[in-house]
């Protein structure tokens, strides 16, 4: 048998690979999971905005206390009213409720023009 001396034994070749499939395993992780954060972020921002709140507030109004009504009145539905149709009627609206405002002694109730004017003003918002 003849011998041959010219063969090299197997080289080692060192195997990164392991390595870069765990790094891509985590990057990739990670960014789904800012994803996720960030999405869920957007969603708590339109539940909880603040139009909503002053709407809520709003829809709210107790008519036996007809002073603080007049001016929660005014001032979150100055804050949303947008567009003329909405404007006009907060004009008309504040200028009903003159009568519960900057005066000592108001009426006990709030009467049913400024009750109705009300209930459209509230009608026509759309947050």
């Amino acid at each position: 048998m003849l011998n041959i001396h010219d063969i090299k034994p197997l080289e080692e070749i060192p195997d990164y690979s392991i390595y870069i499939f765990y790094g891509m395993i985590v990057f990739f992780t990670g960014i789904i999971l800012l994803l996720l954060y960030m999405l869920f972020t957007y969603i708590q921002k339109k539940r909880n905005s603040p139009e909503k709140n002053h709407l809520r507030l709003l829809q709210n109004i107790d008519f036996s206390d007809p002073k603080s009504s007049a001016y929660t009145i005014s001032k979150y539905g100055a804050l949303l009213a947008k567009d003329d149709r909405q404007l006009t009627l907060l004009m008309e609206l504040n200028q009903q409720l003159e009568s519960y405002k900057y005066k000592k002694e108001v009426p006990k109730q709030v009467d049913k023009k400024t009750q109705t004017l009300y209930e459209t003003f509230m009608d026509s918002l759309d947050v």
